[in-house]
């Protein structure tokens, strides 16, 4: 056992030093990190997630147009020598990244790079793609998104913490009027030198910057980049009717200053166990009854962060009194006091193993550690555990503490004439 663990800590470190970032020729940023899987990854983000669009549901769009006909391919194409490799394609948004992954068996690395490369050099989102395969699948998924209460409240949630930028919904709507021309001009802008990096797993970081010069015309990538106002906080409170799944209630605070202190409240507040079936031993587990959860959430972002807790149950009293055990750890843990000591140690931790886990998956390093790559800063996972290991109790009551004394965002998805109000959980 102890052979093991030592062996994964030196796994975790060698990965977290061997991932770096770089700018090659083309000035295109790229960063890789290789331990010797026997498959490869590669991700191309853009900064073009929905706070910067320029019409509501175009960068949703954008996003269900990846993979489609470019000059090089055609949507055909693509699928049929993708699947000739043993590929597997997808493409991911968030409110500040759209990210377009491959993932295919080590050695097949130029054809991935190339067919990544050439959609943001040579896409030629045509109007019977729009028509024929992107519009129906907006419309899908955000009915999915509407039929979940839990997304439906943390997108109201943004809505109501930022307004404009990051409060602009991922998901266009059911019935969206973005054209052709819309997403046109929107990806002309976005897929710039500065707006682009080049990340892989799986592959040399030699290798891979060799590829994106042969591949990703920098002369081709002419967009200006695409900007937005600095975000603000503001808060509020609302309640959606909801006829199907859970009772929800989104408490939560946002802040324009993200934090280690922030990640660390958001592992105390946490109610998921640490043993299986077992009951949680935090605060906010208290008195928690059959199918009723406690998460907490927390979304850092560039220039701001959104703290929460999101309580799900089968029924409105439920939720109410998960509710009032939440919000009264909240205020306990940021009170005057602040956590005892041994608590905050324990919140840390989580948080720490929370942080290093990332380098467990290629969807982790590219989310957590993407937007360091992007912005040119430290990308490994030793700058996020570091962070958190500065950590002491006069640095978290100042960041926590005023954390909670901006105005509440508070949202309540399902059936509102008995769901409480924000005043009734103690907020």
């Amino acid at each position: 056992m102890l052979a093991a663990r030592t062996s994964a800590s030196r796994g975790a470190t060698r990965l977290a030093r061997s991932f770096a970032t770089v700018v090659d020729s083309a000035g295109v940023k790229v960063a890789s990190v290789d331990y010797g899987q026997p498959t490869s990854a590669v991700t191309l983000l853009v900064k073009a997630g929905s706070r910067y669009q320029t019409k509501p549901g175009v960068a949703h769009a954008l996003k269900n147009f990846a993979f489609r006909g470019t000059s090089k391919r055609s949507a055909l194409g693509t699928i049929r020598e993708t699947e000739l490799y043993g590929g597997v394609l997808s493409s991911s948004l968030s409110r500040e990244y759209l990210a377009l992954t491959a993932e295919f068996l080590r050695g097949d690395e130029e054809y991935f790079v190339d067919l990544l490369s050439s959609f943001v050099t040579s896409a030629k989102l045509t109007r019977h793609e729009m028509a024929e395969i992107v519009h129906p699948v907006i419309e899908a998924e955000a009915a999915s998104a509407q039929e979940d209460p839990a997304t439906r409240a943390l997108e109201i949630a943004h809505t109501l913490a930022f307004r404009a930028g990051l409060g602009y919904s991922l998901f266009a709507a059911p019935h969206s009027h973005v054209t052709t021309e819309d997403v046109k001009t929107f990806a002309s802008s976005a897929f710039s030198k500065d707006g682009i990096a080049v990340l892989g797993t799986g592959i040399e970081q030699s290798a891979l910057q060799e590829l994106v010069q042969k591949h990703l015309n920098a002369s081709q990538l002419s967009g200006s980049g695409l900007k937005t106002s600095a975000s603000s906080y503001y808060g509020g409170e609302t309640r959606v009717e909801h006829g199907s799944g859970l009772q929800t209630v989104f408490i939560g605070y946002g802040t324009t200053t993200p934090s280690a202190e922030l990640a660390a409240l958001s592992a105390h507040i946490s109610a998921q166990p640490s043993l299986k079936w077992s009951q949680s031993t935090v605060p906010s587990a208290t008195g928690l009854t059959a199918g009723t959860t406690v998460q907490s959430v927390y979304l850092p972002y560039s220039d701001a962060a959104l703290f929460g807790i999101l309580v799900q149950g089968p029924t409105s009293q439920a939720v109410k009194q998960a509710g009032q055990a939440a919000v009264k750890a909240l205020k306990d843990a940021t009170g005057s006091s602040g956590l005892k000591a041994e608590d905050l140690k324990k919140a840390v931790a989580k948080a720490k193993f929370q942080a290093a886990s990332v380098s467990e998956s290629r969807e982790g390093i590219f989310s957590v550690l993407g937007s360091k790559v992007l912005a040119g800063s430290d990308a490994s996972v030793d700058s996020l555990v570091s962070s958190l290991d500065k950590i002491n109790s006069a640095a978290f009551s100042k960041a926590t503490s005023a954390l909670v004394k901006a105005k509440p965002t508070y949202v309540a998805v399902g059936d509102v004439d008995t769901l409480p109000y924000a005043d009734e959980l103690g907020l």
